[in-house]
């Protein structure tokens, strides 16, 4: 895909788990609002997820950014696929978007 370290550590990422997360802080201790939004959407719907703090590496933080042309954080890709930030995350999640999504990539809540 690309000569930067960056973005082959990213891939990697997204391609070892089935839904990856980065946001700021953790799940336990989200350090943005819309980060704390999406970790409570996938914890609400129980789905095992894996999450970066781009806070603790400055290179992934404007990385991810590169990576998925996409200028925010948190970022949520679902089976090596970006699916969107806080916003677009909510909105799937109240419509059942999100949900069907999961089903369709063959995710399952714990």
């Amino acid at each position: 895909m690309s000569d930067n370290p960056v973005f082959e550590r990213i891939q990697d990422y997204v391609n070892k788990d089935d839904v990856v997360l980065f946001m700021k802080g953790t799940p336990i201790f989200p350090q943005c609002g819309f980060s704390s939004v999406v970790a409570q959407v996938l914890n609400h719907m129980r789905v095992p997820y894996q999450s970066y703090n781009v806070l603790e590496d400055f290179d992934l933080r404007e990385g991810i950014k590169a990576f998925s042309d996409w200028p925010t954080i948190p970022q949520l890709y679902v089976k090596g696929e970006f699916v969107g930030g806080c916003d677009i995350v909510r909105e799937m999640f109240e419509s059942g978007e999100l949900q069907q999504l999961m089903t369709e990539k063959g995710v399952e809540a714990a």
